[in-house]
């Protein structure tokens, strides 16, 4: 499981699953997902071996908070973090600066089930702001980018690997803005939401965008149902990790795939069989 058509999630994975399929003797089909909790269902269900899910929501997920209040998920396991997902809240009204001023706005906050309304309210809260300040839309990334393009909301929370393609899209057609994170309310979110970090996302990254913007960032993690063999995760894992320097023109997200960053999860236990690949570059996680 993957994610919207327009996000990361699903470019990046079915690029994955392509090249597993073909050369790690797998067969790895991607699917469009509903987001990360919806995802992490689908692993509970049945309905899906693999799955992209948010850091945070992994969490939420494992230890039965938020999203997933005293209704633990633990039948996944962590098979590897990839890149991280920059909180990037976009705009096409120049005269919103700060998060601020999305006070009394409409304003996109992510789809019914995906990790975004998470992060949208918490940063609203960073600025002393709550859901009732907004006038709040819950939309994905691709019909968020289309609403902005027809002037039907004043901006939009989109968490997900920059470039990401809705916000490309936006840009090549109107004037799209990126509304940017002060030093002292990301110091202040960092201390009472530890599973962010701080971001940057760089300037020309966007057509328009001109300067540095100052976000904060979730990771995005590969999860796998237990009952994926051994075997398989390993294949899996190796695939990715063995030949992301080489693949970097048929996705850009693979120029940030790190061992370290890879082995980094705290929060669940890795799958027994990503353990062994991690272990094998000296890289010690935790196992169930």
């Amino acid at each position: 499981m993957t994610g919207g058509e327009s996000g990361t999630y699903y470019a990046f994975g079915s690029v994955i699953a392509q090249h597993a399929t073909n050369d790690a003797g797998l067969s790895v089909t991607a699917l469009v997902g509903n987001g990360s909790q919806a995802n992490v269902l689908e692993l509970e269900d049945g309905n899906a071996e693999l799955a992209f899910c948010q850091s945070d929501v992994m969490a939420y997920a494992y230890n039965g908070t938020n999203l997933f209040e005293g209704q633990p998920v633990e039948v996944f396991s962590t098979v590897a973090a990839l890149y991280d997902e920059q909180v990037q809240i976009v705009t096409c009204d120049p005269e919103i600066k700060t998060v601020a001023d999305l006070k009394g706005k409409n304003v996109s906050i992510g789809a019914a089930g995906s990790g975004v309304y998470f992060n949208a309210i918490d940063i609203l809260g960073a600025y002393g702001l709550a859901e009732t300040d907004i006038s709040p839309t819950y939309q994905s990334f691709g019909d968020s980018a289309d609403s902005l393009k027809d002037g039907k909301i004043d901006a939009a929370f989109i968490v997900a690997g920059a470039p990401t393609t809705a916000i490309t899209d936006l840009s090549t057609s109107k004037q799209a803005y990126l509304v940017g994170l002060d030093d002292e309310h990301v110091d202040a979110l960092l201390a009472s939401s530890p599973y962010y970090s701080k971001a940057v996302i760089k300037a020309g990254t966007y057509s328009g965008i001109e300067e540095d913007v100052t976000t904060v960032a979730v990771g995005a993690v590969i999860l796998a149902a237990d009952k994926v063999s051994e075997d398989d995760v390993y294949k899996f894992v190796a695939d990715i990790f063995d030949n992301a320097a080489n693949l970097t023109e048929s996705h850009a997200k693979y120029a940030e795939i790190d061992l370290d960053k890879g082995a980094s999860i705290t929060a669940v236990p890795y799958h027994p069989g990503a353990a062994k690949y991690f272990a094998e570059k000296g890289k010690t996680v935790a196992t169930k």
